[in-house]
């Protein structure tokens, strides 16, 4: 069966005007110029955890003499990495680096050593720009201390204590006169490289350019409304795609950004979202759902978006949302390839269960999947795909994406307004009996029955039926014949339902709240060997 090629006017329902790329042809630094000219130099700008504010003056400063210390020993187009929780360090740090012609290099503290000893080899990062009080505070030294036998940690507390006079008469020149002190990399060229989440597998250093950052801040913008008087508060770590975009979007658009060192502190989150006035919230659906439960009614009241991405939002995260605080959760889709949202529900247009129409200037294509009718694997192509993979055996190298088209691995259906659904991870499908089962819908349905807690679905060999699902689930004595019933009660297929399921305290999670499947896969064949 061919391929079915599917153009923006399919997958929005109607022709829209072409889209402007002339909005890319800048660098991220240049960006952050431009809306300070555009909005003012002494409006606020970043609030940080502590409520220290900076104005866009303020960061361009601090920014131009971080950056002009920290290129020492450093070359042009090199890969620096970046450290540090969400918050002025990680802003300033990567304005920094980027304002100088090196490539902000996010490196995920959550993975562990291993993790990011292999994300510095595979990025080819002989420098981490951190922070002493960071590492004290997170219990991270053991961590330090690994890093620093393959890689040079550069702590922020002494950049700032050795600024040299040069350093500070660059900041005061360049503040004024910018291009005179900075380079100007082309806007095709890398902006920074990220990793992917290694959910099902070994992380891939993805380069992303000027240009599409620049560009798909430009898609989002033109996709849902967004003013300079929203306050936009992110607690997600800026080492992900979607909590550097919530840096960048509002920094770009002359909104107040309020960030947040950790998004694992809801009781804290709720009351500066409350004490901030902040009216758009990113969040994924694992911890949104936290501040929907511990937020008394009324105090998320000033929010009017809370926008959702990284993983799938729950029918429970979206009743406790609207029936606690008359929020809509709305939805999107992205990777960290795509810049990274390439779909999204809007607030006048949401469609719950689906991640909406896919973003201005994109295209896609379908492929058909054996076993799944009505839907096909995802393939993408337009301005905000990444320049390219680095991949672990081809240290420092990006890899350009075949003909423009990036492969999801995610299997969707798209309507014939052209909304788009997530049937799941082409890795998440399951053959029980020769029929394909959906590992979410197995997910799903446990979630349905079993509201308040988390869980995760795996395949496992089976010798008779191929693989069998197994469900880990935090439920106490959860009984199988529950799902049964509900599976009835829905129409939803047996075949969906676990063989399996097995009891964890807690669910492992990746540092965005997904499920860590790799980790969840060992203790199912741990437990199953044991008996």
């Amino acid at each position: 069966m061919p391929a079915v090629s599917v153009g923006l006017a399919a997958l929005t329902g109607a022709p829209l005007a072409p889209f402007d790329l002339s909005c890319s042809q800048k660098t991220v630094f240049e960006a952050l110029l431009e809306a300070r000219a555009k909005f003012g130099g002494k409006r606020t700008a970043i609030v940080d955890s502590d409520d220290r504010a900076l104005s866009y003056d303020e960061l361009v400063r601090a920014a131009l003499a971080l950056g002009h210390a920290l290129k020492k020993g450093t070359s042009r187009g090199e890969n620096v990495g970046i450290m540090l929780p969400t918050g002025l360090g990680s802003v300033l740090s990567f304005f920094a680096v980027s304002a100088f012609g090196r490539i902000p290099t996010m490196m995920n503290f959550t993975s562990g050593a291993a993790g990011m000893m292999s994300a510095a080899r595979t990025a080819t990062v002989e420098r981490i720009v951190t922070a002493r009080r960071f590492i004290e505070l997170a219990k991270l030294e053991n961590l330090a201390e690994e890093l620093s036998k393959v890689t040079q940690l550069v702590y922020l507390e002494d950049i700032r204590a050795k600024l040299s006079l040069r350093d500070k008469a660059v900041a005061g020149i360049g503040q004024f006169l910018p291009r005179l002190v900075t380079p100007r990399p082309a806007h095709e060229s890398p902006a920074v490289v990220l990793f992917t989440s290694g959910t099902e597998g070994e992380p891939k250093g993805v380069a992303l350019s000027h240009s599409n950052i620049i560009v798909n801040i430009k898609q989002v913008c033109q996709h849902v409304a967004m003013f300079p008087h929203d306050v936009m508060f992110n607690p997600l770590p800026t080492f992900h795609c979607f909590g550097l975009l919530g840096v960048l979007v509002p920094l770009f658009q002359g909104m107040k950004s309020v960030l947040h060192p950790t998004p694992l502190r809801p009781h804290e989150i709720v009351k500066r979202v409350q004490e901030t006035c902040a009216s758009i919230l990113l969040s994924t659906d694992t911890f949104m759902s936290q501040y929907a439960r511990v937020a008394e009614s009324g105090e998320l009241k000033s929010v009017r978006m809370a926008v959702c991405g990284a993983e799938r939002v729950r029918d429970e995260t979206r009743r406790l949302l609207k029936k606690k605080h008359n929020l809509d959760a709305i939805e999107g889709y992205g990777l960290t390839e795509t810049s990274p949202i390439a779909a999204a529900n809007q607030p006048g247009d949401n469609r719950p269960g689906t991640v909406g129409r896919l973003m201005p200037g994109m295209q896609a294509r379908l492929e058909p999947v054996d076993g799944i009718p009505g839907a096909g694997r995802l393939y993408v192509k337009g301005p905000n795909v990444m320049l390219g993979y680095i991949k672990a055996q081809n240290p420092g190298v990006i890899e350009p994406v075949e003909n423009g088209w990036h492969d999801t691995g995610d299997v969707v259906s798209v309507d014939d307004e052209g909304v788009i659904s997530i049937r799941g991870r082409l890795k998440r499908f399951a053959n029980v009996g020769g029929e394909t089962v959906s590992l979410t819908v197995t997910e799903n349905c446990a979630g349905a029955v079993w509201p308040d807690h988390r869980h995760a679905a795996i395949a496992v060999a089976d010798d008779r039926k191929g693989e069998q699902i197994v469900l880990v689930t935090t439920a106490t004595e959860p009984d199988r014949t529950a799902l049964i019933a509900w599976a009835q009660a829905n129409g939803m297929a047996e075949i969906a339902l676990p063989r399996r399921i097995l009891t964890v305290d807690d669910i492992p999670v990746l540092g965005t709240g997904k499920p860590d499947y790799m980790k969840v896969d060992t203790i199912v064949r741990a437990r199953l060997k044991a008996g």
